[in-house]
């Protein structure tokens, strides 16, 4: 499972001309599944997130979390995240899990997020053509993979 973490100061999900999910202060995350990802990913990679210290205290260092700033979550899926671009110039999603797989998976990690967090998780749609709108605060982005967790 692999994530991409934007802070945010705003940011948003539209499908087809209206807003599905709009959001403050917080953190957009952008998610990909593989067939090889299961239960322990999510946990992980949902604790890892919620306790993720990159919010600036009154010092201005990095020392807050999303849930120490009572902040929100936007989730949107993104199969691109496990593109090969390793042959050609067409990039390959071999690895990126089918919506079989990865829409329940996707489910779960949204479900789990909000239950470890307790905040708001706001979501895209799988599948839909989405325009994701954000406004990153820093910029800070953090790639997370959960198989590569050393």
């Amino acid at each position: 499972m692999r994530a991409i973490i934007q802070r945010v100061s705003q940011a948003s999900v539209t499908i087809g001309g209206e807003i599905k999910s709009k959001i403050g202060p917080g953190l957009l995350i952008l998610l990909g599944v593989e067939d090889a990802d299961g239960q322990e990913d999510i946990d992980w990679l949902c604790k890892k997130i919620s306790q993720l210290r990159i919010f600036s205290d009154e010092a201005g260092l990095m020392n807050l979390s999303v849930q120490d700033i009572g902040g929100e979550m936007i989730v949107v899926s993104q199969f691109t995240l496990h593109a090969s671009t390793k042959k050609g110039n067409r990039p390959s999603f071999i690895r990126a899990a089918k919506p079989e797989v990865a829409i329940p998976m996707y489910e779960k990690f949204v479900k789990t997020l909000r239950e470890v967090s307790g905040l708001t998780v706001g979501t895209g749609e799988f599948g839909a053509d989405m325009k994701v709108g954000l406004v990153n605060d820093g910029p800070v982005t953090i790639v997370m993979d959960t198989k590569k967790k050393e």
